[in-house]
């Protein structure tokens, strides 16, 4: 099948054809059509499987140039909100998009909400607008929600319920999922009609994945992904921790190691998060350190190694980690490093999923530069030589 057997207009498929996409990949292929007749649809698929473009060819095609405010997009994140942004600004370029969130100054938001075709939001922020009256859902005729099992686990789903209230009854409505939940499901019987539903495969290949675990003593993990950094032949690297804390102490030591790294999670400002997703996408930096709102939404291309310095408590966030890399036919490698606190998430990701993680034993490590906690009245951060790194 191609993009030409969907009925897509001509000037939407010069733009699929613009951006070198051919083949739709199977999330696009199931769930396209029904969005194209303006059927709701809840579309089960990893990230980076191309939903952005299935629900953006609905947009793209459906909606008016002078009809004001016509689609609204709910995303978890900031930084998901501008990667849809970016992508439907390429679909369609002659309508005017925009992100709004939290973070920023709401009064250019005020602005140009007055002239936006499609907004994509996070509920907090647009939420407070709604509260504001500066925002028309009067006419939102196409309603998404992106990664909408997301939105349950950050707690965002009541301020998902009543900002769909406060759209018309008489729309289309389209939720897009990592999994297909219960809670997703019913979501979607209070809130659509009829919708189709529709699923891509999920799987790791394991031809083309190799997942690997060290167990090593919690003080000297950072010395051992060191090491490991410094000899595997890789290309952009992604690792992921459970806390702030954890992913600053491991950027800041790795630094301090002359390793190429940088850190993303909540609590950096927003032009820094998306600072940090453009360096690192750009091959600026090749050392991506994160905690895991990294690892749900964003598209992050040619990864070829993923980091587990922590094992996450829930072993669908470890799919979705590993969901990083081994992408499009290529190679991948997965590399765990493992304490006496790992060990219980270890066994419930084993215990979940079929995988095969074979143990590697700790190659010799030699004692590596430390950067702790900064001395009070003391502006150095020079490494410390000849001790075990811990972050406790």
């Amino acid at each position: 099948m191609k993009f030409e057997d969907f009925g897509l207009s001509n000037t939407l498929l010069a733009a699929i054809k613009k951006l070198g996409l051919v083949t739709p990949t199977q999330i696009q292929e199931k769930s396209i059509p029904p969005i194209m007749k303006g059927q709701d649809v809840v579309g089960e698929s990893a990230t980076g499987s191309g939903k952005t473009l299935a629900f953006g060819c609905g947009i793209a095609d459906h909606l008016e140039k002078d009809g004001g405010l016509q689609s609204l997009i709910l995303t978890p994140t900031r930084e998901l909100a501008e990667q849809v942004k970016g992508a439907l600004q390429n679909f369609a370029p002659e309508l005017k998009v925009m992100a709004v969130y939290g973070g920023v100054s709401i009064n250019p938001q005020i602005h140009d909400l007055e002239r936006s075709h499609v907004v994509v939001a996070t509920p907090g922020r647009l939420l407070d607008h709604l509260q504001r009256g500066t925002i028309n859902t009067s006419k939102i005729s196409i309603l998404v929600l992106d990664e909408a099992d997301r939105m349950f686990d950050m707690g965002f789903i009541d301020d998902v319920q009543k900002i769909i209230k406060n759209c018309p009854k008489k729309r289309q409505t389209l939720f897009f999922s990592a999994t297909i939940t219960p809670r997703v499901k019913d979501l979607a019987k209070r809130h659509m009609h009829d919708p189709v539903i529709v699923a891509a495969k999920r799987h790791v290949d394991p031809s083309k994945l190799k997942q690997e675990y060290y167990d090593i003593p919690r003080n000297m993990k950072l010395s051992l992904l060191a090491h490991l950094l410094e000899h595997e032949n890789r290309g952009l690297v992604m690792v992921f921790c459970n806390t702030r804390r954890t992913t600053d102490f491991v950027v800041k030591n790795l630094k301090a190691n002359k390793v190429s790294a940088i850190a993303i999670h909540g609590g950096l400002s927003q032009n820094k998060r998306t600072d940090t997703i453009n360096s690192f996408n750009n091959g600026k930096v090749g050392v991506l350190v994160c905690t895991d709102v990294a690892a749900r939404g964003l598209h992050i291309d040619d990864v070829s190694h993923v980091y587990n310095y922590e094992l996450p408590k829930d072993s669908k966030d470890y799919v979705h980690r590993i969901g990083r890399t081994a992408r499009a036919g290529e190679e991948g490698k997965v590399i765990n490093l493992l304490s006496n606190a790992d060990h219980d998430n270890f066994s419930r990701i084993l215990r979940d999923n079929v995988f095969k993680i074979e143990k590697i034993e700790r190659p010799y490590l030699k004692q590596i530069g430390a950067i702790t906690e900064r001395p009070r009245g003391s502006h150095s951060q020079r490494p410390r030589r000849g001790r075990w790194l811990s972050t406790t």
